[in-house]
């Protein structure tokens, strides 16, 4: 091969690796809560760090430059002030508000129908729309989203969900991936994967319900709601099907292993980065507790001064008494009466705390960044689920045995009740040890989560939407996809060839009565002459 080929090969190379290295991608991620905000601006950072051009449309700014590619926020003004002030007026602190019940569907649609709505409105979106920009590759976050997902048809681009859980049933519905009733609860219920026999019927009947009211209802309503402000777009069930991967927020160590297709992706811990060295006040404060400290923090939308006050005088007093140092990421004004041995901030780095060695348990919510942060540093927890998904992640830490949970609604909810428990947590060494485990589980992965993620998007772009990753199941009816059709003609088949059966017995019974009373009706004809004869004979 002469020295021109090679370098028309090299260039070739190089061009093809620039092109996928300086990429366009949008990720959408409307959510305001914070949780939801720092998986998105991790994931959108990661491919910024690649290398790509990124976009990120979110409520909250990010201003720290990375080293490669470029990352532009366009900001949904508004939408953190609207979040909280719609958690002021909600109680989450009722667990009937945000119950397993049928009726939970119906609030969940009406909460994300505003906010699909203020998204097309808003001023920031309307413009960009208007641009005539167009990207390789769309990421949309696929909770309260789904009508979103239009933005890849409009900048032409393959559309990439996320998944800020695991692969929950909307996602299994546009993926065709099976959705496995039997041990999979839904993620509002509080239900283990060992379900009773009652709750595994309860929780078919809420998928069914759940997938019924969003294959008839709430599709033809987003169809509605994109017509409506982007007049001859594609149907809502094209774009709704129309996906190229899903990228989804789990890991074996953290949720139960289910079936996946080849295009749902797990990449669960992908936000956890390598501990940064903690503020010196802080990591003072944690060197000297002897008897080591317990973290203490209800997540982003719980803000602890608006807890009931019964519910604080009850961890005030819980935690008061303990011979540990307690850090409780506390919002709000300062706290009446503080325990000597608890220290209270706005905010604690999480991440990074749960890394040092003097903190021996965890005391949280539920939430799954939570447990995901908890169980990469293998530290045991004390699952008090508020609401959501919490109460299903708090039962999985009790069936992986690396922690206990009480419900924050629970009767028996009490300072005996929590002493004891975060005594057993910290004495029982079997925590610690299955605490260990779930780590060493969660880090020995065959790629970092983070490169993970950026591999299968640019996967993505470079096969052109990866066409043949998709499974044929999503192109199949429901009744289809399950093979009820199939099913169905069996079942006719076989009632119809029973009752075919059953005719012909009925049919040859009478037939065989008939013979046996012809037979009968002979024989006594018979006998009847061979009397007579007999008769004649005798007078003969």
């Amino acid at each position: 091969m002469d020295f021109s080929k090679i370098l028309f090969i090299v260039l070739t190379v190089a061009l093809y690796i620039e092109e996928i290295d300086n990429s366009k991608i949008l990720g959408i991620f409307p959510l305001a809560a914070k949780s939801h905000y720092t998986l998105g601006n991790s994931l959108m950072r990661g491919l910024a760090e690649a290398g790509h051009d990124v976009t990120m449309m979110s409520p909250h700014n990010d201003e720290n430059p990375v080293e490669n590619g470029t990352y532009r926020n366009i900001v949904l003004t508004g939408f953190a002030e609207f979040y909280e002030a719609t958690m002021k007026k909600l109680n989450p602190y009722e667990r009937s508000y945000f119950s397993n019940s049928f009726n939970y569907l119906h609030k969940y649609q009406r909460a994300t129908t505003v906010l699909m709505e203020n998204i097309f409105q808003h001023p920031a979106v309307v413009d960009f729309s208007n641009s005539n920009e167009t990207f390789d590759v769309v990421i949309v976050e696929q909770i309260a989203c789904e009508a979103l997902k239009y933005f890849a048809h409009h900048f032409k681009a393959h559309l990439v969900l996320f998944s800020s859980v695991a692969a929950e049933s909307k996602v299994n519905y546009v993926m065709g991936n099976p959705t496995m009733v039997s041990f999979s609860p839904l993620i509002d219920t509080d239900f283990s994967n060992d379900m009773t026999l009652a709750q595994r019927i309860r929780n078919l009947l809420l998928y069914a319900y759940e997938a019924a009211e969003y294959k008839y209802l709430w599709l033809p309503f987003l169809d509605d709601l994109i017509q409506r402000y982007h007049p001859g777009a594609p149907s809502m069930f094209d774009i709704n099907y129309n996906v190229s991967l899903v990228l989804v927020n789990s890991h074996e160590s953290i949720q139960p292993s289910v079936p996946l297709v080849p295009n749902i992706v797990p990449i669960g811990g992908f936000h956890v980065e390598k501990a940064k060295r903690l503020p010196e006040d802080l990591e003072n404060f944690l060197n000297l507790a002897s008897d080591g400290v317990i973290y203490v923090s209800f997540g982003s939308t719980v803000r602890a001064e608006n807890l009931p006050t019964h519910k604080k005088l009850v961890l005030l007093k819980t935690f008061g008494n303990l011979k540990q140092k307690i850090l409780w990421k506390w919002e709000g004004h300062e706290v009446d009466d503080l325990p000597a041995n608890v220290k209270t901030s706005k905010w604690f780095p999480q991440k990074d705390l749960l890394a040092h060695p003097n903190v021996r348990l965890f005391v949280t919510q539920g939430g799954l960044l939570s447990l995901t942060e908890s169980i990469s540093n293998g530290v045991p927890m004390l699952a008090v689920p508020i609401l959501g998904d919490q109460f299903v992640n708090a039962r999985m830490v009790e069936t992986d045995g690396y922690g206990l949970s009480i419900s924050f609604h629970d009767s028996n909810f009490s300072e005996e009740k929590l002493t004891s428990m975060i005594e057993e947590l910290l004495h029982n060494s079997t925590f610690k040890e299955k605490a260990m485990e779930k780590s060493r589980i969660f880090h020995d992965r065959e790629i970092d989560p983070l490169k993970k993620a950026v591999y299968w998007i640019e996967y993505v772009i470079r096969h052109k939407g990866a066409a043949h990753l998709k499974v044929w199941g999503v192109n199949l009816a429901w009744y289809q996809f399950y093979s009820l059709d199939v099913l169905f003609v069996i079942l006719t088949c076989t009632v119809l060839l029973l009752a075919f059966l059953y005719g012909i017995v009925i049919a040859l019974g009478k037939l065989f009565k008939m013979a046996v009373k012809t037979v009968i009706q002979k024989n006594k004809r018979n006998n009847k002459n061979d009397r007579r004869g007999n008769n004649k004979l005798k007078r003969h």
